[in-house]
């Protein structure tokens, strides 16, 4: 391939179809497959699996799992076995989640950096084949190592998902690799790489030693029309959901009062349609790669012009397979 490109999958399609996708994803060149954990729906390391059987050669990464709900050394043991069953293939992502999920399976998300900072130390001690012994505010392992014999180090590198610039710059400071949020304009990707090099700079590393691939939500059809209504749809749901981020994306505050207005919380579907048709295509452009293949193109050239390394395309619609051929050819 000329360019570098990956695919990113929800739970909006099921198992063996997200399964299908990869197979083809990989036979067309894509780099990677990042499987998303949303929403309590579908365990992002149980298709991981899956799609490590049916396939040889592609990246497969989490995108991404939260550090609150798996112990850090089973988390390892985790990602340690799939990478007996992918070697070298394993993308170990991982997130603080987000407060409205969160409180409702009881988990109090308190000092989210700190917490993080520690699953990523104990995850890099146990990939590293070594034992770990750490006494910290949230993760306390005495003696522990994966198996009962010292494990060889694997090559599983750690990716931060990154919204607030604090979270950026400690990807910056301490990861491989920092995933950028879906539903951003280009402007997000260029102040995310300015904070992943303010955390870069304090542990003295490169700019270019951290992988910056970037979630972007792709709606593509030959009929321009159909397919920026079907990512409308999405846009009018983050309007209402995250009002700050959107504004902090360029959105108008006077779109963003009226979408509060007419949309209740939580959403039903009928509404949302109907809110949908105050939101101009300029919006919808602004945060995704929607429209003809060259119109999305065209959109993720601005990314990668803006800072991130990798597109990781967010396909809407149920032809996954035109969209991998749209970008399987490149973008350049």
């Amino acid at each position: 391939m000329p360019d570098r490109v990956a695919l990113f999958l929800q739970d909006s399609y099921p198992l063996r179809d997200a399964t299908q996708y990869v197979r083809y994803a990989e036979t067309r060149g894509f780099e990677a497959i990042w499987q998303a954990e949303p929403r309590l729906d579908r365990d992002a390391l149980v298709a991981l699996a899956a799609y490590a059987a049916n396939t040889n050669r592609i990246k497969l990464g989490s995108g991404v799992v939260n550090n609150w709900t798996r112990n850090a050394a089973t988390l390892a043991m985790s990602f340690i076995t799939l990478d007996d069953l992918a070697q070298d293939r394993i993308i170990c992502g991982v997130g603080t989640w987000v407060d409205e999920l969160a409180v409702r399976v009881g988990v109090r998300r308190d000092r989210p950096l700190l917490a993080l900072r520690e699953m990523i130390q104990v995850l890099r001690t146990l990939f590293d084949g070594q034992r770990a012994s750490f006494q910290g505010q949230f993760i306390r392992l005495d003696n522990v190592s994966i198996g009962a014999r010292r494990i060889d180090p694997r090559v599983i590198p750690i990716y931060i998902a990154a919204t607030s610039p604090a979270m950026m710059a400690l990807g910056g400071e301490i990861a491989d690799g920092v995933l950028l949020n879906y539903l951003t304009s280009p402007a997000y990707a260029a102040n995310a790489l300015h904070q992943i090099e303010i955390g870069a700079r304090k542990a003295g590393r490169p700019i270019d030693s951290i992988e910056r691939p970037q979630l972007i939500v792709c709606s593509v059809d030959q009929d321009r029309t159909i397919a920026l209504d079907r990512a409308r749809q999405l846009v009018t749901q983050y309007l209402r959901q995250q009002p700050q981020t959107m504004k902090a994306n360029g959105v108008r505050q006077e779109l963003l009062n009226e979408i509060m207005q007419v949309l209740p919380n939580p959403l039903d579907a009928r509404q949302v349609a109907e809110a949908a048709r105050l939101v101009p295509d300029d919006v919808v452009q602004l945060v995704t790669a929607a429209g003809t293949p060259e119109d999305c193109k065209a959109k993720v050239r601005e990314y990668l012009a803006a800072g991130a390394t990798c597109p990781v395309l967010y396909p809407l619609g149920s032809d996954v397979n035109f969209m991998i051929d749209t970008f399987a050819t490149g973008y350049t």
